[in-house]
């Protein structure tokens, strides 16, 4: 399936970077399944290494850093000889290794222009608690995300669709009622699906039939996001992950979506479980919001230490809230569908800014998502329906007069009282 990420992997290539290329994101959001396209679309030989299951290959970096020895062990290991200047090696799993991470650094100084990419689940968390040296400055790091709302449309061959999408966008004119209706039809599948590409795959081969549907994918996928928390942490802080990780469909679904330590558990204290956050932040597994008291550039100077947290797929949060596909479709349980509404416009603004921010004063007013646009601080409220109604909105522009405003909902195209409204399914051109 076409990637947007494809585009970096092409730019790191024709800067002949020696730089080795690292991809960093959560368990199975299909970077083995990129890079080994791209390996093997691009250059004339590959070699694929998981350090998982190769152990006698991850054992080559406990014992030396020097590339052209690991790449000689490397060799006799897969009993081939390797043509440095026109193969590309693969290592996957890498996380498995910090000797292998830290390798990265000699191969980007070596004089053979060694062509390094690599990739791994929880490379977040490796990189923020790497015991040695991490090799900053000497890996070219890149992130993949769950596919977004464009990439499940060219994926299902919607691409004439997309194209009207951004053209309905680009003029901020509606599109054709039929056509805004078929967005947003797909848009509710998307949301009952998500972006892990096996569940997409999985929707194409029922023939793009929802009612054909089922979790059993995504109950999978979380599953093994448990077992990554047993499995790379100690048991006490795997259990505090686990807690975490399950709390967020409750933490959302309250009036007041601030992230609650005593929801998570009843005595619990921020002390004891922010490391635990801090590691599923890293995972790529959850998303922090950060609550500005005061919305100016730069926004993360003005953070007051509340935040929201959300999931970094929409059809996993889906799954885990045990909201049903009906509901989605039918519209049966529109207060929930508000939170995977916003929750599938954070991975999108996370997917592009990188950070998250929102704006809250008391318990009186909320803006949902607030971002810097060349120096402008831009209030965004989402909404799952068609009601624009929104105190909220309306008290943040007259207090600070923003350039405009944007509100995402189930409403076409449009730009009115300094507000551009942008339907859900073009969120992601923002």
């Amino acid at each position: 399936m076409k990637r947007k990420i494809y585009k970096n992997l092409l730019n790191w290539k024709e800067k002949n970077s020696k730089l080795p290329y690292m991809l960093v994101g959560a368990r199975q959001t299909g970077k083995t399944y990129i890079l080994k396209e791209f390996c093997e679309k691009e250059f004339e030989n590959y070699i694929y290494i998981n350090l998982e299951n190769m152990l006698n290959v991850a054992e080559i970096f406990e014992e030396t850093l020097e590339p052209k020895k690991i790449i000689q062990a490397i060799e006799v290991i897969l009993n081939t000889k390797i043509d440095i200047k026109n193969t590309i090696i693969f290592i996957d799993e890498i996380q498995t290794s910090e000797k292998a991470i830290n390798s990265l650094k000699y191969f980007a100084e070596a004089e053979e222009e060694y062509k390094i990419v690599c990739a791994g689940s929880l490379l977040g968390v490796k990189i923020n608690r790497f015991k040695s040296s991490f090799p900053v400055g000497k890996v070219w790091i890149d992130y993949l995300y769950p596919m977004d709302f464009e990439e499940f449309l060219i994926a299902i061959d919607e691409q004439e669709l997309d194209n009207i999408i951004k053209d309905s966008y680009k003029k901020m004119k509606p599109m054709l009622e039929p056509l805004h209706q078929k967005a947003l039809r797909l848009y509710n599948e998307y949301l009952c699906i998500g972006g892990m590409p096996s569940n997409i795959l999985e929707y194409i081969r029922n023939e793009k039939d929802i009612t054909e549907y089922q979790d059993d994918l995504s109950n999978i996928i979380i599953t093994s996001y448990l077992a990554d928390m047993s499995k790379y942490t100690e048991n006490t802080e795997a259990i505090k992950n686990n807690k975490i990780y399950n709390s967020i469909p409750e933490q959302l679904g309250k009036e007041n979506k601030k992230f609650k330590y005593s929801v998570v558990e009843k005595s619990a204290r921020s002390r004891e479980y922010e490391s635990s956050l801090e590691w599923l932040v890293a995972s790529n597994m959850i998303l922090k919001c950060n609550n500005v008291k005061t919305p100016k550039s730069p926004l993360k100077a003005y953070m007051d230490g509340n935040f929201k947290v959300y999931l970094s797929d929409i059809g996993i949060l889906r799954v885990l809230s045990r909201i049903t596909i009906n509901e989605i479709l039918l519209n049966k349980n529109m207060l929930y569908k508000g939170v995977l509404a916003e929750n599938y416009v954070a991975q999108i603004l996370n997917n592009k800014y990188k950070e998250l921010y929102y704006w809250q004063l008391g318990s009186y007013y909320e803006v949902d998502f607030v971002i810097n646009i060349e120096g402008d601080i831009i209030p965004i409220e989402v909404k799952a329906s068609d009601n624009i109604t929104s105190k909220s909105l309306n008290y943040y522009m007259e207090k600070y007069k923003p350039e405009y405003a944007i509100r995402i909902s189930t409403k076409n195209f449009g730009f009115s009282n300094n507000i551009k409204s942008i339907p859900l399914y073009a969120a992601h051109l923002l």
